[in-house]
């Protein structure tokens, strides 16, 4: 989705960001962050806020909306607290995912960046939500487009900043039905996070672990091949589609890589298994992946989404 420009007039954006229409000019303006989107999940969308040159002293906000409210409202932002947008205030201590290399508060200094994933706060700390969906603790509706901006938050000393740039994200429709390995490697963006990392065998892989491994030749090494199916038919059963054709599949695939102890799968290790002993194992996955078994393959093809970035701190 091509990132749509805010139309609204900066006092009148600074007045929503602070609840208050009469603003003291005389202070200092801080910086505008900026906001990109990565990674979607079934109802949740990871993002990355990277603060401006004065940093976001006391925490950052964001807001988002369904698209098609967006829309419906001029391509504009609905005054604070209206249940139709949701908003999120950054301002704390997160306590989830805290180990060493990350960030230890959402309170950014000059440049600095952290990622965070709207639709998954019930359980962090040092944010404040209202607004969007109580009762389902603020998660986003699945296969839905939505269109996110951010701000820095006022301090005592300090003006909010302006409102970053609109940026759009959909959330994955969970179907039960099954794609491709072609279609997975062309749609990393559309990848569950519940499958990141995901088990292959004794080993855990991250999903750039995973590209790489789908991006690997076989040649002649059968416990690569079967990977490759094996990836793709976990990633159909995390966006949701019915595992009672193939589980018993995966489990001997797992079961002959687990084989390799501790020895990863190439290029990260050598694993190796002769392609006589996977082959049938394989099939079944492939069969399963390209509907020929189980659900049926997917019909439709979620919107690819646009990404800007790269992700320096995980968070959620």
């Amino acid at each position: 989705m091509t990132s749509m420009r805010f139309i609204v007039s900066l006092g009148v954006a600074l007045a929503l960001a602070t609840g208050n229409a009469s603003l003291v000019h005389s202070q200092t303006r801080l910086d505008t962050p900026a906001l990109t989107v990565g990674k979607t999940g079934m109802t949740k969308v990871e993002m990355t806020v990277q603060a401006g040159p004065s940093g976001a002293p006391a925490g950052f906000t964001v807001w988002w909306m369904k698209e098609s409210d967006f829309i419906a409202n001029g391509s504009t932002w609905f005054p604070n607290h209206d249940p139709r947008q949701g908003e999120a205030r950054f301002d704390g201590t997160p306590t989830l995912n805290v180990f060493p290399g990350e960030a230890s508060s959402f309170k950014l200094g000059p440049d600095q960046s952290i990622t965070i994933e709207v639709g998954d706060l019930a359980d962090e700390t040092g944010v404040t939500s209202s607004g969007w969906r109580p009762r389902w603790d603020g998660e986003l509706e699945s296969g839905t487009q939505y269109v996110f901006c951010a701000f820095a938050n006022a301090s005592g000393t300090t003006h909010p900043s302006g409102l970053t740039g609109n940026t759009g994200g959909q959330t994955i429709q969970t179907q039960d039905c099954t794609y491709t390995i072609g279609f997975w490697m062309n749609h990393p963006e559309l990848w569950p996070s519940s499958c990141d990392p995901m088990q292959l065998g004794s080993n855990f892989y991250s999903a750039a672990d995973l590209m790489t491994i789908l991006n690997t030749q076989p040649q002649g090494n059968g416990a690569v091949s079967m990977a490759h199916q094996l990836i793709a038919a976990k990633l159909n059963l995390c966006q949701g589609a019915n595992p009672t054709a193939v589980q018993a599949c995966i489990n001997t695939a797992d079961a002959l890589l687990s084989g390799c102890g501790a020895d990863k799968l190439p290029p990260f290790g050598t694993c190796n298994i002769a392609p006589g002993t996977t082959s049938s194992v394989t099939q079944c996955l492939d069969d399963y992946n390209n509907g020929l078994t189980g659900p049926g393959h997917c019909l439709e093809t979620p919107a690819k989404t646009s990404t800007w970035g790269r992700l320096k701190t995980v968070y959620r």
